[in-house]
């Protein structure tokens, strides 16, 4: 079986994605990368009954290299990002609630919180396009640019990393940072971190990081 450890990985990660409330049904998707070859959940099948035998094999082009199942809808906008990012080996796009509140209100997530830097120097949002085409992944390409997410206008949320472990810390910690920034926006105008405070908390990350990657 082409790249067993990465589906293995796949429906492990797919059910906490479902467990932490980041999906809902057969909603969001995940995908890892092995050089020319790509590994993404399939299309309309439930976390719960995910099996490694269902994760579907792509090439980059997204021609079907090993699966019996349809990829995601949204392997396009994987692909894309692989195509556009060669440091990134790892895609998990979520419709958790708040993420999807921001992208709905077309709010970027600014600095307010040192964990956002855990994205970037912010969160953008991406212009809305139709989900599964070349534009949607075009845009959401564009708008993330170097960071680690973006959120996609009426939709909900893609986070990248170079390891799906990775993504999906990325993926939780927009989810946790949208519902806060949601509720200090209801009190007041946050604080925003400076850029200098921004290059301290990203230079923590790289440091705590490369420990415990040791």
């Amino acid at each position: 079986m082409l790249l067993e450890r990465a589906r293995f990985e796949i429906v492990r990660f797919g059910n906490k994605l479902l467990d932490k409330g980041l999906v809902t049904g057969t909603g969001g998707n995940l995908s890892i990368r092995s050089g020319d070859l790509v590994a993404v959940s399939p299309s309309a099948v439930e976390y719960g009954e995910m099996s490694p035998e269902n994760i579907v094999v792509t090439d980059m082009s997204g021609a079907v290299v090993e699966g019996e199942l349809r990829p995601s809808s949204e392997t396009p906008l994987h692909l894309a990002v692989y195509r556009s990012r060669p440091d990134v080996l790892s895609v998990v796009h979520t419709h958790s609630p708040y993420a999807c509140v921001m992208a709905c209100l077309g709010w970027e997530i600014p600095v307010f919180h040192y964990l956002v830097a855990l994205a970037g120097r912010k969160v953008p949002v991406a212009p809305y396009a139709l989900f599964g085409t070349e534009e949607h992944a075009s845009c959401a390409v564009r708008a993330m640019g170097g960071g680690n997410a973006v959120l996609l206008s009426n939709h909900g949320l893609l986070a990248v990393g170079r390891t799906l472990p990775e993504a999906f810390r990325v993926a939780e910690t927009v989810e946790f940072v949208s519902m806060v920034y949601s509720l200090a926006r209801n009190l007041g105008e946050p604080r925003l971190l400076s850029d200098d405070e921004i290059d301290a908390v990203s230079g923590a990350f790289g440091r705590y990081d490369s420990v415990n990657r040791t």
